[in-house]
Parts: C-alpha cells; sequence; structure tokens
C-alpha cells in the first residue's frame, strides 16, 4: 500500500510539469526508479543539492532535522512517507517526549530507521540505541541498566522485520527491563507475505524472489527462502533468473513489497 501511494504522488507531481525530486530512492526497486526518472523525478542524496524545488519525501520518511533544512531552503515538500512508518514515527515521538529509553530493532544505516531515529531524538540527552541483532540487544540493555536500573524502555521495530527477530530481540531486553513496552510495528503486508512464502516452500522445486537488492523486507524473504533449504534467488529482472532454475520442474515466485506487478508478471512469462 505504502509503495503504490508513494509511486501515485510522484507520478502525480511529475504531470504538473515542474522540476520534481526524491532525496533518496523514492522505494528500493531499481526498475520503479527508472520508471520514475523517465517521467522526469530525480533523486539526490543530500539537502546540499536542493535548493527553491520541489521534494518528495521516500516511503521511508525522513527524520524533523533533515525535513527542516529542505523547508530552510524553500522547498516545497511532498510527504509520500508510508503511513506505517508515519505511525511509527509519532511514536517515537510520543514515547521520546514522555521520557521514555527507546530500542530501535532493525538495521541501522537503513532510510527508515535512521527517519524514526530522528523522531525518537526530539528531546535533548534522549536515549535512543539501534540494535541489529538479539546479541546487540542483550548488550545495549545491559549497558542502559548499568546506568539507570528504573528506565522506561520501549521498543520499535523496522516495518519490514521479521516477527521472529522482532520477539527475540524483545525477550534480550526483558532480561533487564521486565516492563519492556514492545510496540507492535511490524507491517501486516510484510508478515504476510513472509508467512505466504513458508507455505509456498514445501510445494516447489526452487524459489524465485522478485525485487530490489536494497530492499530489506525482500532480502529477508531471500534468507527465509535460503533457510529453507531449496535453491533459492533474488532477480531484479527476468535476465537475473540462474540459467538452473529452468531445469526445475516448479519454481515458486515470491515478490518485496517494492516490486511492480509487472516485474512479477515478466519474471513468471520467462518460467513458463
Amino acid at each position: 500500500m505504502g509503495v503504490k501511494r508513494a509511486v501515485d504522488i510522484a507520478a502525480a507531481e511529475a504531470q504538473k510539469g515542474d522540476s520534481v525530486y526524491t532525496l533518496g530512492p523514492l522505494i528500493h526497486n531499481p526498475k520503479v526508479i527508472k520508471n520514475l526518472k523517465d517521467m522526469g523525478i530525480q533523486t539526490l542524496e543530500e539537502t546540499g543539492q536542493c535548493s527553491q524545488c520541489t521534494v518528495i519525501i521516500r516511503t521511508h520518511g525522513i527524520s524533523p532535522v533533515t525535513e527542516n533544512e529542505l523547508r530552510a531552503k524553500g522547498c516545497r515538500i511532498i510527504d509520500a512517507t508510508c503511513p506505517k512508518v508515519k505511525a511509527s514515527q509519532l511514536k517515537a515521538e510520543e514515547l521520546s517526549r514522555a521520557a521514555y529509553c527507546v530500542f530501535l530493532a532493525g538495521e541501522t544505516a537503513h532510510a527508515e530507521i535512521e527517519g524514526i531515529k530522528g523522531y525518537a531524538a526530539c528531546e535533548e540527552n534522549n536515549f535512543c540505541e539501534v540494535v541489529g541483532s538479539a546479541q546487540e540487544a542483550l548488550k545495549k540493555a545491559k549497558k542502559l541498566y548499568s546506568v539507570n536500573s528504573d528506565a522506561k524502555t520501549a521498543l520499535l521495530g523496522q516495518t519490514t522485520i521479521s516477527d521472529d527477530e522482532y520477539k527475540v530481540i524483545g525477550e534480550k531486553i526483558k532480561m533487564f527491563f521486565p516492563n519492556l513496552e514492545i510496540i507492535q510495528t511490524i507491517c501486516a503486508a510484510t508478515k504476510e507475505r513472509q508467512n505466504a512464502l513458508r507455505e509456498l516452500l514445501p510445494e516447489v522445486d526452487a524459489i524465485i524472489i522478485a525485487g530490489g537488492k536494497e530492499s530489506a523486507n525482500t532480502r529477508r524473504l531471500l534468507t527465509i527462502a535460503q533457510e529453507s533449504g531449496k535453491p533459492a534467488a533474488l532477480a531484479e529482472d527476468a535476465s537475473e533468473i540462474p540459467q538452473s532454475f529452468f531445469a526445475y520442474k516448479t519454481v515458486g515466485i515470491c515478490a518485496g513489497a517494492s516490486a511492480p506487478d509487472s516485474l512479477i508478471e515478466e519474471i513468471e512469462a520467462a518460467l513458463r
């Protein structure tokens, strides 16, 4: 839903004939980014490149500081942040103002996590730590406990993190903070894709994950497929289907959240 909404917003802006930019890739899918470029929408990597122009905020969102920088440069802001991500941002801000110590489960350098962290850090000297694994969560929870054993704590997750991963991270933090508030921030669509993939795997000889290599939820689907022991590959287009896959009798297809229908159909047609 968030991906389709963002692409529709961008396409509508492009039709107005003005110069339109996105700060970072709108979504993590190279084919879609190319289509947007063909419409005249350019991707900028930093706020220093923006001035007096229309800037679309990517689905992953940005921090309040970055948004304020754009406004100070006279930019017109179009917010295409996924509503699920926006909810996480506002919850992080609410917890921060209530003096919670916030843990963010996800990838440190991921744009979504960077944006949410910006909202969690709305109050000076607030605690906000990104934990990318159960071991890291244990280590950082222990460190916080050593300086503030009575801290009010909360956990938010990247919308594309797996249920199992999120649960284990929460369990590790609870070893030091039993009253940890675990906020359900995982996107239902992400969870449904992962569950559907697990149901599909026993029925196929091999699996293709369609989507962008930079997409976190697409990479997680690939990991789930690989852990099954079945041959699995990630393909950004039909040309990336391994030649060996054409020898299998039954090949399953699963797609990341930012994979357009056209990509899925292209891969399906090539396999057929």
